[in-house]
């Protein structure tokens, strides 16, 4: 994998994308298609005592109006109890009349436009029998529990090595405190959107924008009792998703049964403000942690204890302390996770689900420790640098973060940081430098592909995965280019079809690690079965070679010894039963997971400015350096880490996803009043990253880059702020009040 791999080759669907010629879900063109649009309770827990319908059943080009008086009765409604697969949710799907919280969907109507539509959602009336909701989380700290795991099942809730409180009962330098982090929303450009189309009753083609079309058809087969060979899920574009677009939510399975109720294709795009509540978000956070150390800077002990809000059905947990487990030498740590129900949408999978909010508090900590032992923190960190993981005592795949740190720490000049805060000044401005270390887990899962060449010598390689927007066209065609051996622009790679190869959602940073292993097996074996058809073919110039004399370059298949002499691929494809040569490839988790711990890591530092009197606040200068494994393409990545870097100055500065715990409703569910950062918030971003491959992770040696980038952001401006001002704030975001 040395040709095109890592080049940074200009996207192959860019140019689909600038013109208007992506079809993202909204744009299929289906023929017939009637509109749908959802209406969502107003309340957040009580019953639908009464709905009135009739006025909006009579609205001219109104088709039908579904509600749970005359939804169909649904053979596994999704409710009452967690489904089997565990990122899966708990859905609301018409067939009762309870309300758990604000924005549940419980009505959908269908009309000929989508105006009329909208118009009659507007005039469904509901009264409702409402009771008494909670949605606090401090004030009921008494009553969480114990989640089934930490965010994935093969996480136990909580963990223990040493004794931690002993240890930090003779500690010499202890620091305790509590690190909040609020509600946030993903909002991707792209809404979410369903376009569901019948074959009769049986069979189902689903266009929806997923992270996952197969969990989607096994999702979508098991609730409407399909089986899921029937059911094909399209997602050939995503206009964003950041985990959100992951399960699969009630709206793709009302979509459906809209469709079927009235015998048309039905389109249901989510508008702005049910982007809050009904599709996920990041929960709130508490996290409470202990760290002691010796006098001189040696950690001795770690707590981490977070708490976090799930809704009153369902069960997800923002595993925010995980990082505390792995992250630094130390010989006694604890980490606890528990979860306090309360009447809202279940929270979900958000950009580095746990890590970000986890490395936050423990990066801020970890600083707090610094200032208390009187050392640098990036000599701090250094000091109690992981020779190998901590908490299952293995070594690591591959890390480089010291060298992230050194070179970070050259490129930004940390050398000349003043230790005292508060000390640094460029007329009224103060400024503030901080830095952070940034760590995410390398996760794979299996996928399959199928690369197939014909007689006009183009490689077609077919896997299920998703481009969620991050470049996945371009590093597949890159990877089956040079595993095959021919020019990347001689490659189709197609994606976003239940029909191709099964692959996993495209969430957690795995689908290079799992799709890309997968296509550069299948492009592997492709090469090798053309190599065996040449040497056994008596029309071939490579007749009676042996196979190992033999290899594919430029297109050609040639000898190792004489490249002039072999033929074009082209030519040998063209001689074979139906024009063609096609082979699979798989590729899954082998022992690697057992033997070593995986992880990308990173360096963050970061320049403040605070205004004195005003307390206004600015990111001026950012440095990330990161180590990645091998990087597929050079451009993409780039912007995936500049990307979660500038997540992570929204985490920090911006964003909120605000409740009116009186209503139970989130108030500021628009992008008018859900902040951001915007160009004015984002400086110059200096990028740089390890060149290397992990060995061990998988076939192809990424580490996935997609969330490493937002990790460790948010604690970096938390911790420029403090050196700035010297002012410790530990609930985010940072806002100017705070700082006045």
């Amino acid at each position: 994998m040395d040709g095109v791999v890592g080049r940074p080759l200009d996207r192959v669907d860019g140019r689909l994308k600038v013109t208007g010629h992506a079809r993202y879900t909204a744009d299929q063109p289906v023929a017939n298609v009637a509109y749908g649009v959802l209406v969502t309770s107003a309340i957040a827990r009580g019953r639908i005592a009464s709905l009135e319908t009739r006025a909006a059943a009579r609205e001219p080009g109104v088709l039908a109006v579904l509600t749970h008086l005359d939804a169909p009765r649904l053979p596994a409604p999704g409710q009452g109890a967690s489904p089997a697969q565990p990122s899966s949710r708990v859905l609301h799907l018409l067939q009762d009349d309870l309300v758990r919280y604000a924005g549940q969907p419980i009505a959908v109507v269908v009309a000929e436009t989508l105006e009329a539509a909208q118009e009659a959602a507007a005039m469904v009336l509901v009264r409702y029998a409402p009771q008494r909701h909670d949605m606090r989380l401090e004030a009921r700290l008494g009553s969480a529990f114990t989640p089934r795991s930490a965010g994935r099942p093969d996480q136990e809730a909580d963990s223990a090595r040493g004794d931690a409180a002993a240890a930090l009962a003779r500690a010499e330098r202890r620091v305790e405190q509590v690190y909040r982090t609020p509600f946030e929303t993903h909002n991707p450009m792209e809404p979410h959107a369903t376009l569901a189309v019948w074959e009769g009753d049986a069979r189902l083609t689903i266009f929806d924008a997923t992270q996952g079309v197969f969990g989607d058809r096994k999702r979508v087969a098991e609730l409407l009792g399909l089986r899921p060979e029937d059911v094909r899920v399209v997602s050939e574009f995503l206009g964003g998703g950041f985990g959100s677009k992951g399960p699969t939510w009630s709206h793709v399975v009302l979509a459906a049964l809209a469709a079927r109720q009235v015998r048309r294709p039905v389109k249901l795009v989510l508008d702005r403000p049910q982007m809050f509540g009904p599709i996920g978000f990041r929960s709130i956070t508490r996290q409470a942690l202990a760290l002691g150390a010796t006098a001189d800077g040696r950690l001795l002990a770690a707590r981490h204890d977070t708490v976090a809000l799930t809704s009153s059905f369902d069960e997800f947990m923002e595993a925010a302390s995980m990082p505390s487990r792995m992250l630094y030498a130390v010989p006694d740590a604890s980490t606890t996770h528990r979860l306090v129900r309360a009447d809202i949408g279940t929270p979900s999978y958000t950009r580095a689900p746990g890590w970000a909010p986890g490395t936050y508090a423990l990066e801020c900590a970890i600083d707090e420790m610094a200032a208390a032992v009187e050392m640098d923190p990036l000599a701090f960190r250094l000091k109690n640098y992981a020779e190998r993981d901590p908490e299952k005592d293995r070594p690591w795949s591959s890390k480089a973060l010291r060298d992230c740190y050194r070179i970070g720490a050259e490129r930004f000049g940390w050398s000349r940081r003043p230790a005292r805060p508060a000390s640094m000044r460029e007329g009224n401005m103060r400024v503030g430098w901080g830095m952070a270390t940034s760590v995410y887990p390398t996760h794979r899962s299996p996928a399959g592909a199928v690369a197939r060449v014909g007689g006009d010598g183009r490689l077609v390689v077919e896997s299920g995965t998703q481009d969620i927007g991050t470049g996945t066209y371009t590093v597949m065609t890159q990877i089956a280019a040079d595993a095959l051996g021919v020019p990347p622009e001689r490659v189709t790679f197609r994606l976003g079809d239940t029909r191709y190869p099964e692959t996993p959602v495209s969430g957690g940073s795995q689908t290079a690690a799992s799709a890309g292993s997968a296509v550069f097996a299948a492009a592997t074996a492709l090469r090798e079965r053309l190599v065996a058809l040449a040497v056994a073919d008596a029309r071939s110039p490579l007749s009676g070679l042996r196979p190992d004399d033999v290899m594919v370059a430029d297109g050609r298949v040639v000898a190792r010894a004489d490249t002039g002499r072999g033929e074009p691929i082209a030519a040998l494809a063209a001689r074979q039963p139906g024009a063609s040569v096609e082979a699979r490839g798989d590729a899954k988790p082998g022992e690697e997971e057992k033997r070593w711990a995986m992880y990308a890591f990173g360096a963050q530092f970061v320049e403040v400015r605070v205004d004195a009197d005003l307390g206004r606040l600015s990111v001026s200068r950012m440095v990330g350096v990161f180590d990645p494994g091998r990087i597929l393409n050079a451009k993409t990545a780039r912007s995936q880490f500049i990307g979660g870097m500038v997540w992570g100055i929204g985490m920090a500065l911006h964003e909120t996803t605000l409740m009116d715990e009186r209503l139970g409703r989130f108030v500021n569910n628009n992008l008018a009043d859900y902040h951001i950062p915007t160009n004015a918030d984002v400086p110059a971003i200096d990028v740089t990253w390890i060149d290397g491959v992990d060995p061990h992770a998988n076939p192809i040696g990424v580490k996935g880059i997609g969330e490493i980038g937002i990790t460790g952001t948010a604690a970096a401006i938390a911790n420029a702020v403090y050196h700035a001002t010297g002012r410790r704030l530990r609930d985010l975001p940072i806002t100017l009040d705070a700082l006045l």
